[in-house]
């Protein structure tokens, strides 16, 4: 089986596109739904109810209700950037999903078919560069809105996503310590080879999760919205298809966090304890590794979207179950906590794989097994040390006496 022809390259290409679209819009509208549900479910009511069954119709109607809604356009607002900032907003996150690869490889009759609509080596690269794009859509929003609260908003936005932005790309350097390769097709095979890595890069884990929070602006983190202080942040002014946008861009990062989480430490489409999904697509477009089928690429993309579903419902449930930080909290766990951990835990990680290959310790089983020990240990320094109320503490326990302001734990 060789390589696709030009032809069926492009036609395989518009039916990943259209397909992966229709399926990504569809999940957008259901995670929603899904937030409204299991919000229900903690605050023990039921939640949406009346439209369709279990009110499985509701983000149809949510989107026809914004489609007739009335537009409205702020006296004094710059009228383009006021249009343009919703659509810059939501590019980055929609289209950040091409390079994510979400299942295993297909064999056609005329060629193999990686199942990534754009199979780029440097995809790795790509999501980080236009992921940090999304802000300029929160800084326009506010700015343009010509209104005191979204400006304050946007400049939230712009200092959070700036500040976590750093935090996000240094979580990613453990990654590429480790595998080497800036391909997501890539990564994902070789935790197929031995162990996926949220062991060996468990430290790492923790810290991608708390900055792509940051990222996705929501609760404990959604300074730049923070309806009790900024009536509802840097989209006050926006109403209709525009106010949707924004939302769709927030559910949109939320599914591409949990996606990259999936990709970068729990093995992608990988099932485990089972090698028949163990395929990869050759540079001679032929499935290298193993048969392939299309009961294992469905089996396997049924995988990776119950491994998305599982983060997707973590980060509904941290939203509704943890309060809201103060702003100089959430600067000074940016700045003063995670950068600082992050550059040590590199410094360590990489002081520690050098020792390993000093020692004939090649990448393998054995390999990882010494980094997750390496891993558990600092976790267990992070958990039950670094807190402990030393750093980050409520403006009231500093007012306290000397002799009262102990550290607590």
């Amino acid at each position: 089986m060789g390589q696709l022809s030009t032809t069926a390259f492009l036609i395989s290409s518009a039916l990943k596109v259209l397909g992966v679209f229709t399926i990504w819009l569809l999940a957008v509208a259901g995670v929603t739904l899904a937030e409204r549900k299991v919000a229900a479910w903690i605050q023990d009511r039921s939640g949406p109810n009346r439209v369709g069954p279990w009110g499985t119709f509701q983000p149809l109607a949510d989107g026809l209700k914004n489609f007739v809604k009335e537009e409205n356009l702020p006296a004094g607002a710059s009228r383009w950037l006021f249009y343009l900032a919703p659509v810059i907003s939501m590019f980055p996150a929609f289209v950040v999903f091409a390079v994510i690869p979400f299942a295993a490889p297909l064999a056609t009759p005329w060629g193999g078919v990686n199942m990534v609509i754009a199979d780029l080596p440097i995809g790795f690269l790509f999501i980080v560069a236009l992921g940090s794009l999304g802000v300029y859509g929160l800084v326009l929003g506010g700015w343009a809105s010509n209104s005191k609260y979204p400006f304050l908003g946007g400049v939230r936005a712009s200092a959070q996503m700036i500040s976590y932005e750093v935090a996000l790309g240094l979580s990613l350097v453990p990654i590429l310590m480790l595998s080497g390769n800036v391909s997501l097709p890539g990564i994902v095979h070789q935790q197929q080879q031995s162990l996926w890595f949220v062991l060996p890069l468990l430290v790492g884990l923790l810290f991608f999760t708390i900055s792509y929070f940051a990222e996705t602006n929501r609760l404990p983190f959604d300074m730049p919205e923070a309806e009790s202080e900024l009536v509802y942040g840097f989209h006050t002014e926006y109403s209709a298809m525009k106010f949707a946008m924004f939302m769709m861009a927030e559910y949109s990062n939320l599914i591409i966090a949990s996606a990259l989480i999936v990709t970068f430490f729990f093995g992608g489409w990988d099932i485990p304890f089972w090698t028949g999904d163990d395929l990869r697509y050759a540079a001679d477009g032929s499935i290298a590794g193993g048969q392939s089928a299309w009961w294992i690429t469905l089996l396997t993309g049924l995988a990776y979207a119950l491994k998305v579903g599982f983060f997707v419902f973590l980060y509904i449930w941290v939203r509704w179950t943890v309060p809201r930080f103060r702003y100089d909290q959430v600067m000074a766990l940016g700045w003063k906590i995670l950068i600082p951990l992050l550059v040590v835990y590199i410094i360590v990680l990489g002081a520690v794989m050098l020792l390993l290959e000093g020692a004939g310790i090649t990448f393998g089983t054995r390999y990882l097994l010494w980094l997750t020990a390496l891993n558990l240990i600092l976790m267990l320094g992070i958990m039950f040390w670094l807190d402990r109320s030393r750093i980050i503490v409520g403006t009231g326990w500093r007012q306290m006496r000397p002799q009262q302001a102990k550290p607590r734990g």
